[in-house]
């Protein structure tokens, strides 16, 4: 049956039928605009083995027990529930998703699960020259990967002490295991990187790569380097412009967050990720599962549904799906920077497309 707009997002601790309709289950999941909800981002852990200057202040951070976090079979249970509702593609995330615990386990069993088509993940490649292969062997599709800089000294000062070398060596590894197409992130902060657009854009001249470039968010911790550091996708397009000559814009799906270009006569492309100065609401399909099992209804909202105070009270995985199509329903039309509301997500991965 129709569920009725709701004005407020309420956290569910666990699916009541006295309180809320009971949804269809012979069709994904809608929101109550209409938007087809099928791609969630999975937080693996909340920890990083970097602490880059726009996703965490230097010192005080607080990480979640791990008693708190779900485990790999209450996890399971939860993506079984959101195939079962609609959602179709995941992306595993963190903090950093290589330091979960049996990973290449973890991914192999979620590309077993029915009506799971797609599984990619973000990181920041630190371990991936090792873990690539296995990875792809265990079913993962490709991956986003975080490289702000190609200068190993302010690459070494904006992750607090990540070494370039490393990374590169993770894209190699990613490209060798053919975990394609190869997607590049570079988070732009004014002051720090975006001198260095035109040389990053220029990777792929000659590398059949994705090299996507995005807008800096006001987090919690770091509102103050984002308000000051913004440098709009605009500007951006202006400089390489100015230094390449036109860019031949290119088709994309409009759930995509990364309007696409490419540079003349280059084998890749470039995107642009412009989440504060050109959202992408009205398209928008996707949602966020925290590492100990809320569920964001908007990447850039606060707004959650507790997922894990069900499963480790017994819920089913028909109850759990009942509570994923009610959150993906409840979902907002768009996030709140306009009017001033800022998320407290924990890192800029969230926003890798």
């Amino acid at each position: 049956m129709a569920a009725q707009p709701l004005s407020g997002t309420i956290p569910i601790t666990f699916y009541e039928p006295s309180r809320h309709p009971r949804y269809a289950t012979d069709t994904p999941a809608l929101d109550q605009y209409g938007r087809r909800i099928d791609y969630l981002r999975v937080s693996l852990t909340d920890r990083c083995n970097m602490r880059c200057v726009y996703c965490m202040p230097a010192v005080g951070m607080q990480f979640a027990p791990r008693p708190e976090l779900l485990t790999n079979d209450e996890l399971l249970l939860v993506m079984r529930a959101a195939a079962r509702a609609g959602f179709r593609k995941l992306r595993l995330t963190g903090g950093e998703p290589t330091l979960r615990h049996d990973l290449i386990n973890l991914v192999r069993e979620l590309k077993r699960i029915p009506g799971i088509e797609h599984i990619a993940m973000t990181t920041n490649a630190l371990r991936l020259r090792k873990l690539a292969q296995p990875l792809r062997e265990a079913g993962l599709d490709r991956v986003n990967i975080s490289i702000d800089t190609l200068d190993p000294v302010k690459f070494r000062m904006m992750t607090r002490g990540g070494r370039l070398d490393e990374v590169w060596a993770g894209i190699e590894a990613a490209d060798a295991a053919g975990l394609h197409p190869i997607k590049l992130n570079a988070v732009v902060v004014r002051g720090m990187n975006d001198e260095e657009v035109v040389r990053l854009a220029g990777l792929t001249l000659d590398r059949p790569w994705e090299f996507r470039f995005i807008e800096v968010m006001p987090l919690t911790g770091v509102a103050g380097l984002a308000e000051e550091g913004i440098v709009t996708s605009a500007e951006l397009i202006a400089r390489l412009e100015q230094h390449y000559g036109p860019l031949e814009e290119i088709g994309h799906a409009p759930s995509d967050p990364a309007r696409t270009y490419r540079l003349p006569g280059a084998k890749g492309v470039i995107g642009f990720i412009s989440s504060v100065s050109d959202p992408f609401c009205s398209t928008c399909n996707r949602m966020r599962l925290t590492a100990d099992g809320r569920l964001h209804l908007c990447l850039l909202r606060d707004d959650e549904v507790d997922l894990r105070a069900a499963v480790r009270n017994g819920a089913t995985v028909e109850e759990i799906e009942q509570i994923i199509r009610h959150a993906v329903y409840i979902k907002p039309w768009g996030h709140g920077l306009p009017e001033g509301v800022k998320p407290t997500l924990r890192g800029m991965s969230e926003l890798g497309g």
